[in-house]
């Protein structure tokens, strides 16, 4: 008989994390093998292969693949940008290196700010006559005889990535599509990114800008998505659907994503906000932080009634990218993050890390700094193993690494590995402030969710740096990204820069804009297999009081474009700004409201899995009892800082079960530390929730 089964396959600097859905009996399958960074496509393949072990199935049984990368992400943050090539209006050559004045740290340190390398350098960037006016119209012709002389100049250069951004060409594109038809003529080797395709927005630095990273990471993105796609085909012997996660919270076709991998640059992320608002929203809980601990980061967003919040004033590195994107804030604080000294001789923790290869001091791959993983197991926090002891880890050789480390800061090593937790706590806390407070939201109405694999190693900490309401951890924490591949849906992005004073805008103007918009999102999900009945679209606008440089993005209502609706979405702008600001002019006739962008997102929907539930449980926790061992929570604990602490096996804990702190709760990914002081309940659908019995 065959089976249909989805698998969800996230794949991160240290470990490839998969997760399998039967669709016909509603089973949930998990497991993580580790990556393979030299050819990610075999860590792939052998995590599907694993999955599909365990389910005792086969390949011909897979119906879909989703996966997350960071592929886009990683090249960008390690500067690995290939020849490049930027061609502009005549007299806009310079257009990079003017950039914004957006001095990092405030103005404090402007006076040691030096900007970051150009994407392009001035030597690659080319020009070509011809003017367009902000609404579009034509102030002087293309010049086709130079456009060509162009093409020609990069062909001759061997320059053959090309990204391509003319003056207010999100008015009119004819310029730019016919200088793609040139370049194909006379340089048919170019992989070329147009801004009116990747960016319909006005503001000329941010267009060029993400269109030269869209680009920049084209060819590699390509290649690592026709590499995987081929052997997926032949693996599994059918066509399977191979779709990617996207930043915006959507998945798409591994060919829509070839046309504009940009989209991609905070896929993995991504799936991890959406996963865990699916388990935060079941389990009761609306407003939710996501913390995603990995090997090499942590990733943190907000989410509100289920929805996670989206931003277009992102970056990747020091590339600024302005796509849709749920605002998700990273810091360099993973498990493998190395603690180190600063000149000044203080202790610092990452964001530089061990990565998978060579890891830890405690994985014995030739790793010889010490990281997060080796504080934690110096003080009994995690087991001497990963994975269910598929990766034994040396104890002795991380607590000989903290101590020569603790020596050079003239410190105790516990108090030295102590150190290292509490700075990456600290770390997280900040991030996680970065999208609550600067937002204007009060942090101590959120409950955290914690997943990956070192997500919940510090959670009690956070609660009290915080004053969280509480902390959920789902089961399976360390898959949860992979999980979270199977809960979203298909989702396209299109903008329109139309500014105009809200006084004088005119509905039929707004509603032609938002038809145009709606055909091509529709266009792109027809592409994707999905029917006319089951095509969803969700409007919005970015608007600003006049005279603002920035916009505060609003959803527009559905129906039909009249001054009422007009109206409406004016005041829930003047809502927006009022909760992000602190302030509104709704009642001020004085100032008046800009129309800037109008946005539509097509959506297709795909089956959500429902999270089981678990068996109630009928005695005592004890039951997950597996034994003790001396395990440091706070320098003042028993004899050396250590105290005898209960070990919990996860997968026999059952509905309704409570443990008191001190305890370490272990499962095959992730390790919760219980600290004392702290109660874990266990609820109807698995989760930890964590709450503080007492304040410090």
């Amino acid at each position: 008989m065959v089976r249909r089964i989805r698998i969800g396959i996230d794949t991160g600097g240290t470990f490839t994390d998969v997760v399998a859905f039967d669709e016909d009996t509603g089973e949930l399958v998990t497991t993580k093998t580790p990556s393979t960074p030299a050819d990610p496509a075999e860590g792939f393949l052998t995590g599907i292969r694993r999955i599909l072990d365990q389910l005792g199935a086969s390949g011909t049984d897979v119906t879909a693949v989703h996966h997350g990368t960071t592929v886009a992400t990683n090249q960008l943050l390690e500067g690995k940008i290939e020849q490049l090539g930027f061609i502009t209006t005549e007299g806009f050559e310079f257009i990079l290196e003017i950039a914004r004045q957006s001095v990092p740290d405030g103005y404090g340190n402007s006076y040691f700010w030096v900007k970051p390398p150009r994407i392009v350098p001035p030597d690659r960037v080319r020009t070509v006559g011809g003017r367009l006016d902000a609404r579009g119209r034509e102030v002087r012709p293309f010049n086709e005889e130079q456009a060509r002389e162009v093409a020609r100049w990069f062909a001759d250069r061997g320059i053959n990535t090309i990204g391509v951004c003319f003056l207010h060409s999100y008015a009119n594109d004819a310029h730019e599509r016919r200088m793609r038809e040139i370049l194909a003529e006379e340089h048919p080797n170019a992989v070329v990114s147009l801004s009116c395709e990747v960016l319909r927005e006005y503001r000329e630095y941010e267009r060029s800008m993400t269109t030269l990273v869209d680009a920049a990471v084209k060819p590699r993105m390509a290649a690592y998505v026709a590499n995987i796609a081929k052997r997926l085909h032949t693996f599994t012997q059918t066509g399977t659907p191979f779709s990617i996660m996207k930043s915006n919270g959507g998945v798409a076709s591994a060919d829509e994503v070839v046309r504009q991998p940009i989209t991609t640059v905070l896929s993995g992320p991504a799936a991890g906000a959406l996963g865990a608002a699916l388990v935060a929203t079941t389990a009761g809980f609306d407003k939710i932080l996501t913390l995603d601990g990995g090997g090499t980061s942590t990733d943190v967003s907000v989410v509100m009634n289920g929805e996670p919040a989206l931003t277009t004033e992102g970056s990747i590195g020091t590339y600024p990218v302005r796509i849709p994107m749920i605002d998700i804030v990273t810091v360099g604080a993973g498990g493998g993050s190395i603690a180190w000294i600063s000149p000044e001789g203080t202790l610092k923790v990452g964001p530089r890390s061990a990565g998978a290869d060579p890891g830890p001091i405690c994985y014995g791959k030739g790793g010889t700094e010490p990281t997060i993983t080796d504080a934690h197991l110096t003080l009994g926090r995690i087991p001497p193993h990963l994975l269910g002891g598929e990766i034994p880890l040396d104890r002795e050789a991380a607590a000989e690494g903290v101590a020569q480390l603790a020596h050079k800061l003239n410190l105790d090593p516990i108090a030295c590995a102590l150190g290292i937790l509490e700075i990456s706590a600290w770390n997280q806390a900040n991030a996680l402030r970065q999208v609550t407070v600067a937002r204007g939201l009060d942090i101590r109405d959120f409950t955290m969710v914690t997943f990956g694999g070192s997500g919940s190693l510090l959670a009690c900490r956070l609660v009290d740096i915080l004053d969280l309401a509480a902390v959920l951890i789902p089961r399976d924490p360390g898959n949860l990204s992979a999980f979270g591949l199977l809960t979203v849906d298909v989702k396209n992005d299109y903008v329109q820069t139309h500014v105009a004073r809200h006084d004088v805008l005119e509905p039929r103007t707004v509603e032609e804009i938002f038809d145009a918009l709606t055909s091509r999102a529709s266009e792109a999900l027809e592409r994707e297999g999905f029917p006319v009945e089951q095509r969803r679209f969700v409007r919005s606008a970015d608007l600003r009081y006049y005279g603002q440089a920035f916009e505060v993005r609003v959803p527009v209502p559905d129906g039909p474009v009249s001054q009422d609706l007009l109206e409406e979405t004016a005041r829930a702008f003047h809502r927006a700004h009022e909760q992000l600001y602190g302030y509104s002019f709704a009642n001020d006739p004085r100032q008046t409201v800009e129309w800037v962008n109008l946005r539509v997102t097509g959506i297709g929907p795909l089956r959500r899995p429902e999270l089981p539930r678990i068996p109630e449980a009928t005695d005592s926790p004890d039951r997950a009892l597996t034994g003790t061992r001396p395990v440091c929570f706070h320098a003042k604990d028993g004899q050396g800082g250590f105290v005898t602490t209960a070990i919990y096996d996860r997968s026999r804990l059952r509905a309704g079960d409570v443990i008191n702190g001190p305890a370490i709760i272990e499962e095959f990914g992730s390790t919760v530390p219980l600290h004392p002081g702290y109660q874990a309940r266990v609820d109807a659908y698995g989760n930890i929730v964590v709450t503080r019995e007492e304040k410090p």
